[in-house]
């Protein structure tokens, strides 16, 4: 079983996708991974379990009819408290970039393009369930950024001392910049050309980023814009 290692508590994964063949493939593979695994067919009945249990991750499917996957994942978002930081993965349909690129808009952690394999489902969730709950490293060996420090090694952002939650694609773009620090990186180097050829969620990765380190984000002091470039990360 995956259990949370504080708790000792089995992990509780919700299960959101109106094709009923998918929904009690995955039900039963999560299950057999070592889950425990509560299953939603629509945006309703997902909600009417994320109000009555705890879970430490939800999987939404993007394409369901009435409420979709990209408007539960706001709506989850703004809930209050530990409620609103549920990790969020999407499913989303393959190539199609802009479903993805919502999804991070709409604060996804990852994504999972169909058809993909079970086992590699199993590896994002545990990734995402494990760097959220590694123990903040503290201030001491990594990048200060006025009130945030950000440790590159283990890809964790702690702002005054206190831990902020960053998605799997925020850390990827947090650890290229702080590669090289107060030097420019050209923005095609963001890019995953595979999913984003555009790069616009590279822009939505670095707006949500400013609000996450910056004291104002709509002037940005520590993760600088630089025209006909890219961005850089600028550490005290």
């Amino acid at each position: 079983m995956v259990k949370d290692a504080a708790t000792g508590r089995v992990r509780h994964l919700l299960v959101v996708d109106d094709d009923d063949r998918i929904r009690e493939l995955l039900k039963a593979f999560l299950t057999r991974a070592g889950f425990r695994v509560s299953a939603a067919p629509g945006g309703e009945a997902a909600r009417r379990l994320l109000e009555a249990l705890d879970f430490d991750l939800a999987i939404l499917d993007v394409m369901m009819p009435g409420e979709d996957g990209l408007s539960l994942a706001a709506w989850m978002r703004s809930r209050p408290g530990s409620a609103g930081r549920l990790p969020v993965l999407m499913l989303t349909a393959r190539g199609d970039p802009s479903d993805r690129i919502e999804g991070l808009r709409r604060g996804a952690d990852d994504y999972l393009a169909k058809p993909f394999e079970p086992e590699e489902l199993v590896l994002r969730i545990e990734a995402i369930l494990r760097r959220i709950a590694e123990a903040p490293s503290g201030a001491g060996g990594g990048l200060s950024l006025g009130p945030c420090n950000f440790d590159p090694t283990r890809g964790e952002l702690t702002r005054e001392g206190h831990p902020v939650r960053l998605t799997e694609a925020e850390v990827s773009l947090l650890r290229r910049l702080a590669q090289t620090p107060h030097e420019p990186v050209e923005r095609q180097d963001l890019i995953n050309a595979d999913v984003d050829p555009g790069g616009r969620a590279v822009d939505i990765q670095v707006t949500r980023l400013r609000r996450k380190i910056e004291i104002d984000p709509r002037s940005p002091r520590y993760l600088q814009t630089v025209r006909g470039v890219g961005y850089l990360l600028a550490p005290d």
